[in-house]
């Protein structure tokens, strides 16, 4: 379906509040037969809590409390900004007329934050830079935008960031 058939695009301050950009593909045979299946001949859920509120707030504050060395947000704090000045870093100055507008302050609070829930995922108490790499995309995707030079050569802000990704030194 196209994205905004009848709807307004959100303007980039309100799409700059929503964390993670997600890519969904369309359902395999198999799996949509299950959407059906569900939404013409509905059963009863039988849902079950499986946590409590307060187990919640508990994980939330142990998520928080994950460790992030400096250098961890000076990459991060990078990443971002090599979205807005790629001329500052080596090997990305050809980025520049590729970016419209880079990514907010946002971008680098979301990153941090989604790095610190990823290593609490993965069982650690600490980030790692592929804590940083496995969710920046998700972060940056709608946060980046490109240059109408950029569109017109089909290159989309995934393969921006791929090379800021690529480019930018891994503490």
């Amino acid at each position: 379906p196209i994205e905004q058939e009848g709807t307004y695009p959100l303007p980039e301050a309100q799409v700059d509040r929503f964390m993670f950009k997600l890519l969904i593909r369309y359902p395999n045979k198999e799996e949509e037969k299950q959407i059906l299946n569900r939404m013409v001949d509905p059963q009863p859920a039988g849902i079950q809590p499986v946590i409590t509120p307060q187990r919640i707030e508990e994980l939330r504050r142990v998520m928080h409390s994950v460790h992030m060395e400096e250098r961890l947000t000076d990459y991060i704090l990078d990443l971002v900004i090599a979205t807005r000045h790629p001329e500052r870093y080596p090997r990305l100055g050809q980025l520049k007329n590729l970016i419209q507008y880079g990514a907010s302050p946002r971008a680098g609070i979301y990153l941090a934050r989604a790095a610190k829930a990823h290593a609490f995922l993965e069982g650690r108490a600490y980030v790692i830079p592929d804590d940083i790499k496995a969710i920046a995309r998700e972060v940056l995707r709608h946060r980046l935008i490109p240059s109408y030079e950029a569109e017109a050569e089909e290159i989309l802000a995934e393969e921006i960031i791929g090379k800021i990704l690529d480019e930018i030194e891994v503490p």
